[in-house]
């Protein structure tokens, strides 16, 4: 195998110069020795083993015809190997560039910044939002950094969690109560939804609008000194006839909303009453932007309004109800930052507005958020301070 072809060969044979024969052979035994299990060199390659030293002796052999590869071919190698690594690492380099731009594309908290949020305000990315509250909430949140402007309204709120709009109203599974089936109180829970809708965040009752869905097919006529009141609170707001107390609504002569977003929290439970009734409880917080009616204003204000209203289905072979309506049991709500002693039928944005001035506020101070609190009968004549807006 390693003897060189003879003088009368084939002419391929006699076309390999003695250097390339002799790196061929020592090619041949570097791999013979690399093998894993150790062989007896053959007869023919002892001879040419002993015709190599034999050269060697003679100094008939290139200088540094042991040393192993050529430097060219391996730089090849190198070669091959850093143009891999530069293609990983054109990738690699892409991939942090991403991340550094959008550290959330990465699961849990890498970085160590112990919160899942980003700050809010002007040119911030928007903050993780909160799953849905299934349970009372057992403390106040915590604090919420950036300031309003006009693109972001809720920056510097916890409400920059809350869900948005009618989203932020989540149904119970619907089950069998009372004297009711499933899919009555499937029918009464969307009933639910529809008045709170159509009371806090229907753009029409926002800017000073008849609730119609409310009055027309929501609420029991059966019930004349509720929906008859909240008619007749609507056409002359006063003090004992405040439509505040189930509606939320702005004077778009005074403030514009800001954006189309109203923040809501909440939770929606139910349970069998008496007498077979379906008794709904809803516990609700709406957080409204406004800025003033002048276009030219970049001034954000928040008016927070948490609302606690208990509804019931009563059985009509019992009583005399309009089946499919509901009935109001007890309502309760907490309005912050907004103008007290002012009985017109509108809510209006406390610090920096534009509307008439009321009386300074006398009650105690409290944070609008914080829904582990029991707000009890506050009402809308309760006048406090709010530790933020």
């Amino acid at each position: 195998m390693g003897e060189k072809p003879s003088e009368g060969s084939e002419e391929l044979g006699e076309s390999v110069p003695d250097d390339v024969w002799a790196r061929f052979v020592q090619d041949s035994e570097r791999d013979i020795r690399a093998s894993q299990a150790p062989k007896e060199p053959s007869a023919r390659a002892r001879m040419v083993t002993e015709r190599l030293r034999q050269q060697e002796a003679r100094g008939e052999l290139p200088p540094g015809w042991r040393t192993g590869p050529s430097w060219e071919e391996t730089q090849g190698r190198r070669n091959r190997r850093r143009r891999v690594w530069t293609v990983l690492g054109v990738v690699l380099a892409g991939a942090v560039a991403v991340v550094a731009m959008k550290p959330s594309l990465l699961p849990g908290d890498p970085f160590g910044t112990g919160s899942s949020e980003t700050d809010s305000g002007a040119g911030a990315r928007p903050v993780a939002p909160l799953p849905a509250e299934t349970a009372p909430e057992t403390a106040a949140p915590g604090a919420a950094p950036g300031t309003p402007t006009l693109d972001e309204p809720f920056a510097g709120s916890p409400a920059a969690r809350y869900a948005d709009g009618a989203a932020g109203i989540v149904l119970p599974e619907a089950k069998a109560a009372g004297v009711f089936s499933e899919d009555q109180v499937a029918r009464a829970l969307e009933q639910t939804r529809a008045l709170l809708v159509d009371a806090n965040l229907d753009r029409g009752t926002l800017l000073g609008g008849t609730p119609g869905t409310v009055l027309d097919k929501v609420l029991d006529p059966r019930q004349p000194e509720l929906v008859d009141g909240l008619r007749s609170s609507l056409r002359e707001p006063g003090e004992d006839n405040d439509p505040l107390r189930m509606f939320s609504r702005f004077d778009p002569d005074e403030v514009r909303l800001v954006g189309d977003v109203v923040k809501v929290r909440g939770r929606t439970t139910f349970e069998a009453g008496r007498d077979g009734a379906l008794d709904i409880h809803t516990d609700h917080t709406f957080v409204y932007a406004v800025a003033p009616a002048d276009p030219d204003s970049t001034e954000v204000a928040r008016t927070i309004v948490r609302r606690v209203i208990d509804l019931r289905m009563s059985d009509p072979a019992k009583y005399r109800v309009t089946p499919g309506r509901l009935a109001v049991v007890d309502n309760d709500n907490d309005i912050g930052n907004t103008v007290c002693s002012v009985h017109d039928g509108f809510l209006h944005p406390g610090p920096g507005s534009t509307g008439p001035t009321g009386a300074p506020p006398s009650g105690p101070a409290v944070d609008p958020y914080d829904r582990s609190r029991d707000i009890g009968d506050s009402g809308t004549e309760a006048c406090g301070t709010v530790t933020r807006t």
